[in-house]
């Protein structure tokens, strides 16, 4: 008979998987009843010599002999705990709008921590986090997930925070009441589509978020700056200035970096849409987050479904046609979709004077003063004009700030001087030999230039200490 020593450890409880629990089953019985070892070896479907090293395993160990050695044991290659917090902890503070694979790349590039996109998704999901681009195949995982754990949950506290972060995963941009007032917030926003024909463009739009009604609209060949400006144009000429503007993270509305103080400004664009809410008092807040604006993404699917359809019957080829006739296109959905204006409070400001909102809707470009006491713009050479039409010139390298406004005028900022810019043509347009001397003379007569005001906005160091301000170097410009 099998007997078990004295020297055998007390039997600790141990969880055995279904494998090892048949193997202490039938090594168990097998010692307690002296029973066929022959037999026992073919149940277990291995050699007598094996039967004679889990007798022997069994009678030191007990139970805990037949559970496999690595279960305790962490693998060689597994990130430590320490690691796996940091990461959490930056991605909270630091990515949090960077999906997985991105965040594997700045992790690298940016902590000296090399880990995998893989890793980062499983180490989330434990965590009930999900990636902003997560397909829905994988919120439904997770979903089954925290629902298993909450149904084992063996505390109060543990599953009602099961239940929260399942609550999250179930909605994750909670709904929202419409804001109070007509005019408190505009989502503004671009869809790029097949609008009319086979080529793709650019639907610019912008609706309010208290009624629903689309406040202006402007097709472009791409996402541009002018685009969003004509959209802004339309919105101040026809309904006033409203409080807040919630846009993507486009590099129009929000700059992010100044890495070189030379770059050209009309790279910039992204500061001077900004800019130009800043002088009229227009609160501007970005989102990465699609959902958080989701007026405006709900209006493009339906203008998507709807507005090639009335273009196509309406003949609609080109984008001239196009902004045209959204003109009366909104005005019929608006009548259809939007709730009555009349039943909601507007916040509207009073409208700007046409040249102010000319002057205000402008874009900067960064030019410096030729040899010939000019500059050169888009191909083409200009002048500097004074208020009395007479050429002013500067020194070879002088900073000068082009303004393009809202209707092509140009004009040039030098420091706190505005100027008219008047185009150099290639060839005479009269002859001081060949015309009369009153004709010549009166082509060389200096004409009286419009010049704005000297409470311009777009003066040259206004803009740049803006520029400054917002990426927090103040004390750069001031040097």
């Amino acid at each position: 008979m099998y007997t078990i020593s004295s020297e055998v450890v007390k039997i600790r409880k141990v969880e055995l998987r279904m494998n090892e629990q048949v193997k202490y089953d039938v090594i168990k019985k097998l010692v307690e009843t002296n029973g066929n070892k022959q037999r026992a070896a073919v149940t277990l479907g291995c050699t007598l010599r094996t039967v004679n090293r889990l007798i022997q395993r069994y009678k030191q160990e007990g139970k805990a002999a037949f559970q496999h050695g690595n279960r305790t044991r962490k693998p060689a290659c597994m990130i430590p705990d320490s690691t796996r917090k940091e990461i959490l902890c930056l991605y909270d503070a630091k990515y949090a709008d960077a999906n997985f694979r991105h965040f594997a790349q700045l992790l690298e590039e940016n902590e000296s921590i090399k880990v995998s996109d893989t890793f980062l998704r499983n180490l989330f999901f434990e965590q009930g986090m999900l990636s902003p681009k997560a397909r829905k195949s994988t919120k439904k995982k997770l979903k089954a997930h925290l629902k298993a754990q909450a149904e084992c949950a063996k505390s109060k506290r543990q599953k009602e925070q099961l239940q929260q972060t399942l609550a999250l995963v179930d909605e994750p941009h909670l709904r929202r009441p419409r804001c109070a007032y007509f005019g408190e917030m505009l989502q503004m926003d671009a869809s790029q589509h097949r609008w009319f024909g086979e080529q793709i463009t650019h639907l610019h739009a912008a609706i309010d978020d208290a009624t629903g009604t689309i406040v202006g609209a402007y097709f472009d060949t791409q996402e541009t700056l002018h685009g969003y400006y004509t959209v802004f144009h339309q919105i101040l000429t026809d309904y006033g200035i409203p409080y807040l503007f919630y846009t993507d993270r486009r590099t129009v509305f929000e700059y992010k970096k100044l890495e070189d103080k030379k770059k050209d400004l009309s790279k910039n664009t992204l500061t001077q849409f900004g800019y130009a809410c800043k002088q009229l008092g227009v609160e501007l807040k970005v989102t990465s987050v699609p959902q958080a604006k989701g007026r405006i993404e709900r209006l493009f699917g339906s203008l998507q479904s709807r507005l090639p359809v009335e273009m196509r019957l309406a003949g609609v080829t080109t984008i001239e046609q196009a902004n045209e006739f959204l003109k009366s296109y909104l005005k019929k959905f608006n009548s259809r979709f939007a709730l009555p204006v009349h039943t909601t409070k507007s916040v509207f400001e009073k409208q700007p004077s046409p040249e102010k909102l000319n002057l205000i809707l402008s874009v900067l470009t960064e030019r410096k003063v030729d040899a010939g006491h000019c500059i050169h713009y888009y191909g083409r050479h200009y002048k500097l004009l004074d208020d009395q039409g007479m050429v002013t010139c500067y020194h070879k390298g002088t900073s000068v700030m082009v303004i393009k406004s809202f209707d092509s005028s140009l004009f040039a900022s030098v420091g706190e001087k505005i100027y008219a810019l008047e185009e150099i043509t290639s060839h005479e347009e009269i002859s001081r030999y060949f015309n009369t001397e009153k004709e010549y003379a009166q082509s060389k007569k200096p004409k009286k230039r419009y010049i704005p005001d000297m409470s311009h906005p777009w003066k040259k160091d206004n803009f740049m200490k803006y520029v400054y301000a917002m990426v927090g170097h103040e004390t750069d410009w001031a040097c």
